[in-house]
Protein backbone atom coordinates (compact mmCIF):
# COMPACT_ATOMS: atom_id res chain seq x y z
CA UNK A 1 0.00 0.00 0.00
CA UNK A 2 3.25 2.41 0.45
CA UNK A 3 1.78 3.88 3.53
CA UNK A 4 3.63 4.64 7.27
CA UNK A 5 1.92 2.63 10.12
CA UNK A 6 2.74 2.90 13.74
CA UNK A 7 2.03 0.45 16.53
CA UNK A 8 0.79 1.73 19.77
CA UNK A 9 0.99 -0.94 22.31
CA UNK A 10 -0.23 -0.97 26.11
CA UNK A 11 2.67 -2.44 27.22
CA UNK A 12 4.93 0.31 25.61
CA UNK A 13 2.50 3.00 26.52
CA UNK A 14 2.34 2.24 29.77
CA UNK A 15 6.13 2.36 30.16
CA UNK A 16 6.52 5.72 28.96
CA UNK A 17 3.52 7.85 28.28
CA UNK A 18 1.21 6.70 30.87
CA UNK A 19 3.40 5.44 33.56
CA UNK A 20 1.61 7.85 35.99
CA UNK A 21 -1.14 5.24 35.67
CA UNK A 22 -2.44 2.42 37.25
CA UNK A 23 -5.74 0.24 36.55
CA UNK A 24 -8.03 1.64 38.64
CA UNK A 25 -11.83 2.70 36.51
CA UNK A 26 -10.66 5.92 36.00
CA UNK A 27 -6.73 5.25 35.11
CA UNK A 28 -7.79 2.77 32.31
CA UNK A 29 -10.29 5.55 31.03
CA UNK A 30 -7.71 8.18 30.86
CA UNK A 31 -4.71 5.83 29.28
CA UNK A 32 -7.43 5.37 26.19
CA UNK A 33 -7.75 9.03 26.21
CA UNK A 34 -4.35 9.77 26.06
CA UNK A 35 -3.93 7.07 23.45
CA UNK A 36 -6.56 8.31 21.42
CA UNK A 37 -5.30 11.50 21.17
CA UNK A 38 -1.88 10.36 20.57
CA UNK A 39 -2.95 8.12 17.40
CA UNK A 40 -5.25 11.39 16.05
CA UNK A 41 -2.44 13.31 15.65
CA UNK A 42 -0.42 10.73 14.07
CA UNK A 43 -3.78 10.16 12.03
CA UNK A 44 -3.52 13.50 11.35
CA UNK A 45 0.38 13.20 9.91
CA UNK A 46 -1.05 10.87 7.25
CA UNK A 47 0.16 7.28 9.65
CA UNK A 48 -2.09 4.30 9.68
CA UNK A 49 -2.35 3.82 13.39
CA UNK A 50 -2.84 0.23 15.06
CA UNK A 51 -3.66 0.36 18.65
CA UNK A 52 -3.32 -2.63 20.77
CA UNK A 53 -4.87 -2.42 24.41
CA UNK A 54 -7.48 -3.55 26.61
CA UNK A 55 -10.12 -1.26 26.64
CA UNK A 56 -12.94 -3.10 29.24
CA UNK A 57 -15.19 -0.23 28.69
CA UNK A 58 -17.87 1.02 25.85
CA UNK A 59 -17.72 4.26 27.21
CA UNK A 60 -13.96 4.41 26.45
CA UNK A 61 -14.55 3.31 23.00
CA UNK A 62 -16.79 5.17 22.15
CA UNK A 63 -14.85 8.58 23.39
CA UNK A 64 -11.85 7.01 21.45
CA UNK A 65 -13.69 6.39 18.19
CA UNK A 66 -15.32 10.41 18.90
CA UNK A 67 -11.71 11.73 19.50
CA UNK A 68 -10.33 9.84 16.20
CA UNK A 69 -13.34 9.95 14.28
CA UNK A 70 -15.82 7.75 12.89
CA UNK A 71 -14.23 7.72 9.38
CA UNK A 72 -10.79 6.91 10.52
CA UNK A 73 -11.63 4.46 13.48
CA UNK A 74 -11.80 0.69 13.23
CA UNK A 75 -12.90 -1.37 16.38
CA UNK A 76 -11.29 -5.08 16.24
CA UNK A 77 -12.57 -6.83 18.71
CA UNK A 78 -10.16 -10.01 19.21
CA UNK A 79 -12.60 -12.19 21.12
CA UNK A 80 -11.47 -15.19 23.44
CA UNK A 81 -12.39 -16.87 25.73
CA UNK A 82 -10.50 -16.46 29.43
CA UNK A 83 -8.99 -19.65 29.68
CA UNK A 84 -7.57 -19.15 26.37
CA UNK A 85 -6.51 -15.86 27.37
CA UNK A 86 -5.13 -17.22 30.38
CA UNK A 87 -3.02 -20.37 27.97
CA UNK A 88 -1.78 -17.61 26.16
CA UNK A 89 -0.37 -15.90 29.35
CA UNK A 90 3.58 -15.74 28.94
CA UNK A 91 4.06 -13.27 31.51
CA UNK A 92 2.05 -14.83 34.49
CA UNK A 93 -0.52 -12.02 35.08
CA UNK A 94 -3.78 -13.98 35.04
CA UNK A 95 -1.81 -16.30 37.35
CA UNK A 96 -0.87 -12.83 39.29
CA UNK A 97 -4.72 -11.85 39.23
CA UNK A 98 -6.21 -14.75 40.50
CA UNK A 99 -3.51 -15.42 43.83
CA UNK A 100 -4.82 -11.29 44.61
CA UNK A 101 -1.27 -9.91 43.74
CA UNK A 102 -2.86 -8.15 40.69
CA UNK A 103 -6.10 -5.98 41.68
CA UNK A 104 -8.90 -4.80 39.11
CA UNK A 105 -7.36 -7.22 35.98
CA UNK A 106 -9.49 -6.95 33.15
CA UNK A 107 -11.64 -10.71 32.83
CA UNK A 108 -10.91 -11.57 36.91
CA UNK A 109 -11.66 -9.06 39.25
CA UNK A 110 -12.77 -6.33 37.02
CA UNK A 111 -15.22 -6.53 33.89
CA UNK A 112 -15.00 -6.33 30.55
CA UNK A 113 -17.90 -4.66 28.36
CA UNK A 114 -17.36 -6.96 24.84
CA UNK A 115 -17.85 -4.64 22.07
CA UNK A 116 -21.36 -4.00 20.83
CA UNK A 117 -20.84 -2.97 17.00
CA UNK A 118 -17.28 -3.44 15.94
CA UNK A 119 -16.26 -2.69 12.69
CA UNK A 120 -13.99 -6.13 12.81
CA UNK A 121 -14.78 -9.49 14.94
CA UNK A 122 -12.13 -12.35 15.20
CA UNK A 123 -12.22 -15.79 16.89
CA UNK A 124 -8.24 -15.97 17.99
CA UNK A 125 -8.84 -19.32 18.98
CA UNK A 126 -10.15 -20.29 15.41
CA UNK A 127 -7.92 -18.56 12.93
CA UNK A 128 -4.65 -18.28 12.77
CA UNK A 129 -2.29 -15.75 13.08
CA UNK A 130 -1.88 -14.56 9.34
CA UNK A 131 -5.48 -14.84 9.16
CA UNK A 132 -6.09 -12.63 11.47
CA UNK A 133 -3.98 -9.60 10.29
CA UNK A 134 -5.35 -10.23 6.48
CA UNK A 135 -8.50 -9.39 7.84
CA UNK A 136 -7.30 -6.28 9.85
CA UNK A 137 -5.24 -5.30 6.68
CA UNK A 138 -8.58 -5.79 4.71
CA UNK A 139 -11.13 -4.13 7.06
CA UNK A 140 -8.71 -0.87 7.58
CA UNK A 141 -8.81 -0.52 3.80
CA UNK A 142 -11.96 -1.02 2.91
CA UNK A 143 -13.22 1.50 5.95
CA UNK A 144 -10.62 3.96 5.27
CA UNK A 145 -11.16 3.56 1.85
CA UNK A 146 -7.16 3.24 0.89
CA UNK A 147 -5.84 1.69 -1.56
Amino acid sequence: MGMMCCVLDGDNVRHGLNRDLGFSHFDRSENIRRVAEVARLMIDAGLIVITSFISPYQEDREMARSIIGTEKFVEVYLNAALDICEKRDTKGLYRKARSGELPCFTGISSPYEAPEDAELIIDTATETVDACVEYLVQTVINHCGLK
